[in-house]
């Protein structure tokens, strides 16, 4: 009897066994099949039905889905090399919604990268041939709008390269030198007969500022010379001793080190100060907060760390904008200091509620009122619950308001 059950155990065991085994043997097929090296089979555009069709190309900046098999798990997605930001919420077995690089250097991109696509994930890699043309070019930015013959100027963008011409203020410039990833462009300018827009064509398309450069007249509210709305505050100079490459008079703001929380702005050269100004024609009031931008130029000699200058229209301090360029990202602070003359450009929809930090205002006209006038009142604090990492001694010229879009 014990022998018929020692039997009957043993096949029982090892039918376990070998349905075990096989089934070890089915997941491990399955696992092979679904876990295997990547497969790209074509590239979608990214956006909602019907717009999701497939494309032929792609371009830096561009969302797009990658279509194929054995997708998730990503560690890495390159566009002609160039990693690419990988949010795994984005990815599935088959399609993978990538940002491409915003940033790439077409010109010093390999043969063996170009118009690739390279990803890889823990189970294996593959490259997919596909069309990656650089855009046309942009520009976010000018070192110096207002510069003068001899001076170095960069201009700022994406895809500054390939470059046919280049014209500032209408002025050609023919001898320039362009970053490896085409955002920026930097040369000595000309000498200038007239004021007009910045225009940079390349191979890929043309950018040109919406506003002109080298222009003392166009949204001018105050520079301190033939449009002079001064009105009090600060002293005002003209020493290109004390501030090289200056265009005629201009503002000095200027304090020591500040205790924490000091706002005394009113105090001597704490302030510029002008009589009320048109910030924006009337009959533009109903535009976009981003259409307009507060623009001056600023030099400052010496490192300058903790005192914040802000922006205010009419003595209110409703909205105000903070321009505090020693602030970094994620807290981070540095000294800051200019080599000359740089413009600054602070769009309209900066001007915020709660000290600059807080809320945009709803539009031109809740920002400045409905006649869109009143002073403009350029004022320094410092809003620290600790002293001013140092003092600010800081040149302003050639205030104004003007289109950027």
């Amino acid at each position: 009897m014990n022998k018929v059950i020692f039997k009957h155990h043993y096949r029982s065991l090892l039918f376990l066994a070998f349905a075990t085994a096989f089934a070890w043997m089915l997941s491990a097929c399955k696992k092979d099949v679904t876990e295997g090296a990547p497969v790209i089979t074509s590239v979608r555009n990214y956006a909602a039905a019907p717009a999701d069709t497939l494309v032929n190309g792609i371009t830096t900046g561009q969302w797009v889905v990658l279509i194929g098999h054995n997708l998730k798990d990503a560690v890495q997605i390159s566009f002609n090399g160039i990693p690419a930001t990988i949010n795994s919420v984005m990815f599935s077995d088959t399609s993978a919604a990538v940002l491409v690089p915003a940033v790439i250097p077409f010109p010093s991109v390999s043969a063996e990268d170009l118009n690739t696509i390279r990803y890889v994930t823990r189970q294996g890699a593959t490259t997919f041939t596909f069309d990656i043309v650089a855009p046309p070019p942009s520009i976010t930015s000018i070192s110096n709008e207002n510069a003068n013959e001899g001076d170095s100027v960069y201009i700022y963008g994406l895809n500054l390269f390939f470059i046919n011409e280049l014209t500032f203020a209408g002025t050609p410039v023919t001898s320039y030198a362009t970053a490896g990833d085409g955002t920026s462009v930097g040369f000595v300018l000309p000498a200038l007969t007239q004021s007009g827009p910045v225009v940079v064509t390349t191979k890929s398309g043309m950018a040109s500022t919406p506003f002109n450069v080298n222009d003392n007249t166009t949204g001018v509210l105050c520079n301190f010379d033939e449009i002079n709305t001064f009105n009090w505050g600060t002293g005002i100079d003209n020493s290109s001793a004390n501030f090289p490459g200056n265009r005629g008079n201009y503002a000095v703001l200027s304090n020591g080190i500040l205790p924490a929380g000091d706002g005394t702005w009113w105090d001597w050269q704490r302030s510029i100060n002008t009589n009320d100004v048109q910030w924006v024609p009337a009959d533009s009031l109903g535009l976009s907060l981003d259409d307009y931008a507060l623009k001056f130029e600023i030099s400052v000699p010496n490192t300058w760390t903790g005192t914040s200058i802000y922006v205010i229209k009419g003595y209110s301090f409703d909205y105000m904008a903070r321009y505090e360029p020693w602030q970094g990202t994620n807290g981070a602070i540095s000294s800051f200091a200019t080599k000359g003359w740089r413009t600054v450009t602070i769009p309209l929809s900066l001007f915020r509620s709660n000290d600059g930090k807080g809320s945009a205002a709803a539009s031109l006209t809740a920002l400045l009122g409905t006649t869109g006038t009143g002073a403009i009142n350029i004022q320094t604090k410092n809003f620290s619950a600790s002293p001013s990492a140092s003092g600010l001694r800081a040149a302003i010229d050639n205030i104004r308001v003007v289109k950027i879009k």
